[in-house]
């Protein structure tokens, strides 16, 4: 099966003045593909990643989500894509239950469709009992699956996810690592920014390693071992490689 290309990030840059977030950075995810962004904190993964949600414009290159154009289309490209940001700000004083019908209704979703919807992902990250509480009582790990609930809700083509095991207790961040290589199999393209190794190793399809807003290595974990030599090595120990390389390399 042909896989589409979903996410397309050409020569793209980010910058604050005289300070470059993000250093001409470009990169594909594919369709049923789980995509690692690894980096330090201030590495320029989340500004990448808001660039991809929208939230902010590039300096410089072009973004694509679904082959539109995030500046010339948005509402096409954002109407099939999901974010979960790494602090997701929820209505307190809604229900849940609430909560994710005023997403429903941004994403202009028809009344049937969203219900269904809404019982689905309620259920899936188990929050049925507490539907009808205000969120300000919700756990912090509640918010976050509240979060990603209204970020699957209108049934994007993308997911495009934030430090995503942030606040997860054990049983919530198996559920949520299940339910990313569920999607995948659907044909969901996936991209996740986060400094856990351990996850990204575990999860990732293939991974990109920034460092200091530009990209220094972009496969699989095989094919990053045979970049690095380290062919028995863990993802922990070709990342400080790379890195600690890079920061040599600025230095002189």
């Amino acid at each position: 099966m042909t896989k589409e290309k979903l996410i397309e990030i050409e020569n793209v840059s980010k910058q604050y003045g005289s300070f470059k977030a993000v250093n001409d950075i470009s990169l594909d995810v594919y369709s049923g593909e789980i995509f690692g962004f690894l980096g330090v904190n201030g590495a320029g993964k989340t500004t990448t990643l808001r660039m991809l949600a929208g939230v902010l414009r590039p300096t410089a290159g072009r973004i694509r989500l679904g082959g539109f154009d995030i500046e010339e289309e948005p509402l096409k490209a954002k109407a099939i894509t999901g974010y979960i940001p790494d602090r997701p700000y929820i209505y307190s004083k809604l229900t849940g239950r609430e909560f994710l019908y005023f997403i429903a209704d941004l994403y202009s979703m028809d009344k049937k469709e969203a219900e269904e919807s809404i019982d689905k992902y309620l259920a899936e990250y188990s929050l049925v009992e507490w539907q009808d509480e205000l969120i300000e009582s919700y756990s912090h790990g509640m918010r976050q699956r509240l979060a990603t609930c209204a970020a699957l809700i209108h049934k994007p083509k993308i997911l495009i996810i934030d430090e995503p095991m942030v606040g997860l207790d054990p049983h919530g961040a198996k559920l949520l690592k299940d339910c990313m290589r569920r999607y995948a199999r659907e044909g969901m393209a996936i991209m996740l920014s986060t400094h856990s190794l351990n996850v990204a190793e575990e999860v990732s399809d293939r991974i990109a390693i920034i460092h200091k807003g530009s990209i220094l290595t972009v496969g699989t974990l095989d094919e990053i071992r045979s970049q690095t030599g380290g062919f028995n090595d863990g993802l922990e120990s070709m990342f400080l490689q790379l890195t600690s390389q890079a920061g040599q390399e600025l230095e002189h």
